[in-house]
């Protein structure tokens, strides 16, 4: 498996003037325990299923909501991108979770299907899932429901939020918690380790595996215009053990621990939002396989010297 890393840098243009200013205030959400048979029997049952789509709802009703799709637009070009980087030809594909359409807009060479729905009756060469799969609870069942569509020799590009995503913010409201009220509650949604989402591809079947990091930062005017933000893109937190609400003078330290620790020259505070891109294919006969082991002529040790070697062999030739 390959990993990679990058590092990008938006820039959130600050909020138009009239926004009112209870847009910036506090928000409750109701806590709650998990129902019982909520989940299946294999899954952990960590967020709340129902009101994540009363949240993404609420944001897709609001009367600008393609202003808060900045990050989208950008991840979905960039899975575009890698969609143009194999070298193969894909005449149909299958979009999860497709939103507004974010990599359709940027393929023109292929038949593109969105859908939302289980995916049994489907069979595709190519599969795309994007930002929505850090709120499933069985993700291993979801990885294997997408292998299991896939044609023979298909491919499976998605992505997903990581583990570092919004540290920032995270580290801002444990300092601010634990000195106003003596301890912290989890504020920011867990995330998958890339060590771990590896493991789930080649558990789900994929072979030939390749997963890469991105580093987004976008710079906000303060810590209230990124959790509007957020919740303008439907991605509060949903999980069950959430905390209810967070008092005022709380929520006021942690903008200004947020500013002290992270601040930038210009006034602005950046957020970061760590992606991963992942690339599994679907078993074929046609395709390449690792040699046998011990199969290997030449050892590691002679790799220092492999410009003489190819310089010797040209002599001869």
């Amino acid at each position: 498996m390959l990993r990679l890393t990058r590092v990008w840098l938006l820039w959130r243009r600050p909020p138009a003037a009239g926004v009112p200013a209870k847009n910036l205030g506090l928000r409750k959400v109701a806590s709650g325990v998990s129902p019982p048979g909520n989940a299946s029997p294999r899954a952990v049952n960590i967020f709340d299923r129902d009101l994540k789509r009363k949240q993404k709802n609420w944001a897709a009703r609001q009367p600008e909501p393609r202003k808060f799709d900045y990050l989208k637009e950008e991840v979905g070009s960039r899975i575009a991108d890698r969609v143009y980087d194999i070298a193969r030809d894909f005449p149909l594909a299958l979009d999860l979770g497709c939103g507004r359409g974010y990599i359709a807009q940027h393929l023109n060479k292929v038949s593109l299907f969105h859908y939302r729905k289980p995916l049994e009756s489907f069979s595709k060469q190519t599969l795309q899932k994007m930002l929505c799969l850090h709120w499933v609870n069985d993700l291993p069942r979801a990885l294997e429901q997408i292998h299991y569509v896939l044609k023979p020799d298909g491919v499976f590009l998605g992505a997903m939020f990581g583990g570092d995503t919004l540290y920032e913010l995270r580290c801002s409201l444990q300092l601010a918690e634990t000195e106003r009220e003596g301890g912290f509650s989890p504020h920011v949604s867990p995330f998958t380790a890339v060590n771990d989402l590896g493991h789930l591809l080649g558990r789900a079947g994929f072979n030939t595996l390749t997963v890469d990091t991105d580093e987004i930062q976008v710079n906000y005017p303060g810590m209230f215009e990124l959790m509007e933000d957020l919740q303008g893109m439907g991605e509060s937190n949903c999980a069950w053990n959430r905390k209810a609400l967070l008092h005022r003078n709380t929520m006021l330290a942690a903008a200004a621990v947020y500013g002290e620790m992270y601040r930038n020259e210009d006034g602005s505070v950046p957020a970061t939002y760590q992606i991963y891109y992942m690339i599994g294919w679907k078993y074929h006969d046609s395709q390449a396989r690792p040699a046998e082991r011990g199969s290997a002529t030449v050892s590691f040790g002679e790799l220092g010297k492999i410009n003489s070697l190819m310089s010797q062999e040209k002599k001869s030739q």
